[in-house]
């Protein structure tokens, strides 16, 4: 009764104002899909989907303005058919159908799906303010629209693989603001998601808004995590330190579940809408939570495959340093001499370029991976019997240097990069950019290809663990003591002073066992994931719209970045009515054949290579643009994986013997970041086609090449004037 009358409100609430689009049919509901529904697959396919910040707006209206005081809902401008490219106006309702529906025809082939938030529309009209009804009955249209692909022919027997959902900081009322639960949104989104919540769990998603699936049974499980009590934005929480927040509970539960996986045997990828962002200016969570957060990272890491986020709409990955926990240490996080301002709540291009170039610069401090872990490889027991020669000088150069090499791999945390843990981060569908979504491809090896989630949905119930289990967590604070004292009696070896560990308010879970192998972030194994395809929507293509000459734009106000983003249509009228063409998404990028990124697979030692080659600010030989004339970032290099990657290891290996003082260097630029002005090679037209390319694909090929080679705080180009200039 109480899901009948909120969606009667949300329809009268609409009806109060003038229609929001000029053709009522491109607007309609997707066509009955009962010829799209399948059976529930029979075997696993190793992919799975995520889609992510859809932000569907009722109002939205085709030609209309792109002007903040208009919002894509009033005026008369190139608001497109199926969106407005570049701007911040949010996605009309035919582009969420024309999605569902390529999906329902394309995506057919896989195992899960990961939904990570912001469902509704941003508070960004004031003439049409947001109410708790509408931010409600749009996330349950969405819920339904899941339902509707995804679910079995046979509709008594509902969903035929799981969905697994989150919500956003914009899905809630205030956006960003969401107290302790049980309260009102919990409960509600307990029903909207009831189709996707185990109901085991449901009572715990009730108190906070968590909960997992496991996709594959007894092998796999996707975590549904509530960022928003990890939130910055978030001024209704404080935190995760206080055993009074909901985010510390959220923590001891995320503890709970990861040790129940490890005594199980099972793998966990976990999912959120914000992501855990942080640079040495900016981040976006709670630096209590962040901690804790990369500290159940470290200790879970044979059993955390991998983290997936949306929020941010710009596509990126970013690496989360296990050394930079200080929770055991004396120095209380509340008093760490960084202070880090709050992220913006999603990225405009100019905030966008700060932070791809504070990461590409902790990236530029990283040690070469791909030389260290040749290196390791080479040394092959022949070098022992060497060792029972007389050593000359060149005996000694080479064990000087091999001690060198495993400075650089003790430095990434070993040959497999432990030292660090990857998250990926999806650009969105809402057309800030590009719509896109993302199919996931791991591997499935070893497993038993029919135990798919919806064959032993009827049969078995989904253990749990209570976070509150006081005998759990008395066993492990009694092992945590024994852990806590072995790390007193080590230090005290050391001859450096090291600062005290102190015993913290909370179970600190034990690492992985010395004995056990690496997990399948780091090791290629059963349920590493392999890489992805992204598929993106050409809307300027698509919507088929041709303009009048613009207006004239006044600059100077449209580079601040806190202002709306008007968009590159800005300012221009259609000469036609709308007439787009076939709406369909195509491959922007896959992983498998990149020739530029050439990542293997997905795990944290590809990425260390990938983050090591985007951050050489004189790039090495194949990385290079060499003449910037006759060359673009599009052009595929022809050399092939394997060849490029000897070119990289051998014409970076002196790069090894200088990792000491490059590290010593970067640190020290760090410690004087306040005095720190540009550097020299941010003034050069830049070379490095690897940092280029992940700057392209950032924005999902909005901006152009002239823009993208003079990528830097003060000369890259806003996207909707590159036709004006």
């Amino acid at each position: 009764m109480r899901s009948d009358l909120l969606f009667l409100a949300a329809y009268l609430l609409q009806a109060l104002y003038a229609s929001p689009i000029s053709d009522p049919a491109l607007q309609a509901p997707l066509e009955d899909l009962e010829s799209s529904h399948f059976h529930a697959p029979s075997q696993l396919h190793g992919r799975f989907l995520h889609i992510t910040d859809l932000h569907p707006d009722a109002f939205y209206k085709i030609h209309s303005s792109t002007e903040e005081d208009d919002a894509c809902h009033r005026g008369k401008g190139l608001a497109g058919t199926y969106g407005t490219e570049t701007s911040d106006c949010d996605t009309p309702h035919a582009l969420v159908n024309a999605t569902f529906k390529w999906i329902a025809e394309n995506v057919r082939d896989v195992d899960f799906v990961v939904w990570t938030g912001d469902s509704a529309r941003h508070d960004s009209d004031e003439k049409i303010p947001r109410t708790a009804d509408e931010v409600l009955s749009t996330n349950r249209w969405i819920a339904e629209k899941f339902q509707e692909v995804f679910r079995h022919d046979d509709s008594n027997k509902g969903l035929a693989v799981p969905i697994v959902s989150t919500f956003g900081n914009n899905d809630i009322l205030p956006h960003n603001i969401l107290l302790s639960g049980p309260n009102k949104w919990l409960k509600t989104y307990t029903d909207i998601w009831r189709e996707f919540i185990p109901e085991e769990q449901r009572h715990g998603f009730e108190r906070g808004g968590w909960y997992y699936v496991e996709v594959i049974p007894g092998k796999l499980a996707v975590f549904s995590l509530n960022t928003l009590y990890f939130f910055k934005q978030n001024a209704g929480v404080d935190g995760c330190a206080l055993r009074s927040e909901p985010g510390f509970e959220h923590m001891e539960w995320l503890r709970i579940q990861l040790q129940f996986m490890r005594d199980r045997g099972m793998k966990a990828i976990l999912t959120g809408h914000v992501p855990p962002a942080r640079t040495d200016s900016k981040q976006l969570w709670d630096e209590t939570c962040w901690q804790k957060y990369t500290l159940w990272l470290q200790q879970y890491r044979d059993v955390i495959i991998g983290g997936l986020y949306g929020h941010m709409n710009i596509d990126h990955f970013m690496l989360q340093d296990h050394k930079q926990v200080n929770l055991l240490s004396e120095d209380d996080v509340s008093t760490d001499s960084v202070v880090r301002a709050t992220m913006e709540e999603e990225l405009s291009i100019e905030s966008a370029n700060d932070y791809l170039e504070e990461l590409r610069e902790d990236w530029s401090g990283l040690p070469n991976p791909a030389a260290a872990i040749k290196e390791a490889k080479d040394n092959v027991p022949e070098d022992s019997k060497k060792k029972k020669k007389k050593k000359g000088k060149k005996d000694k150069k080479k064990s000087k240097k091999d001690k060198k090499k495993d400075k650089t791999l003790k430095k990434i945390g070993g040959p497999w990069g432990e030292r660090y843990s990857i998250t990926l981060v999806s650009p969105s569908l809402v057309p800030n950019f590009f719509p896109t979504l993302r199919v996931v491809e791991y591997n499935i090896t070893g497993l038993d290809a029919t135990a798919t989630w919806a064959s032993t949905r009827s049969g078995i119930l989904t253990e749990k663990k209570d976070w509150l289990d006081e005998e759990e967590q008395s066993s492990n604070q009694d092992d945590d003591k024994a852990s806590i004292e072995k790390k007193k009696k080590k230090g005290k070896k050391h001859k450096k002073k090291k600062k005290k560990p102190k015993v913290p308010d909370f179970v600190v879970p034990l690492p992985p066992s010395t004995s056990s192998p690496p997990g399948p972030a780091y090791s290629p194994q059963t349920l590493t994931l392999l890489g992805y395809t992204q598929y993106f929507a050409n809307l300027t293509h698509i919507n088929n719209d041709a303009a009048i000459a613009p207006e004239m734009v006044e600059f100077e106000d449209e580079l601040d970045a806190d202002k709306w983003r008007p968009g590159k249509h800005q300012g221009k009228n259609p000469k036609h009515k709308p007439h787009p063409k076939t709406f369909q998404y195509q491959v922007e990028y896959d992983t498998f054949t990149d020739p530029i990124y050439k990542l293997k697979d997905l795990t944290m030692r590809s990425y260390l290579k990938l983050a090591h080659r985007i951050g050489q600010y004189k790039p090495a030989k194949g990385d290079s643009i060499e003449d910037l004339e006759d060359e673009t970032i599009d052009d595929a290099s022809d050399d092939s994986d394997d060849d490029s990657e000897d070119e990289t290891i051998s014409d970076t290996s002196d790069d090894i013997d200088n990792d000491s003082d490059d590290e010593v260097e970067v640190d020290k630029k760090k410690k004087k970041k306040k005095k720190h002005k540009k550097k020299k090679h941010h003034k050069r037209r830049e070379k490095n086609k690897v940092w280029l390319r992940f700057v392209k694909r950032a924005f999902v090929g909005t901006l152009e090449e002239e823009d993208l080679r003079t990528f830097n705080e003060d000369e890259v180009l806003i996207p909707e004037f590159r036709e004006e200039l």
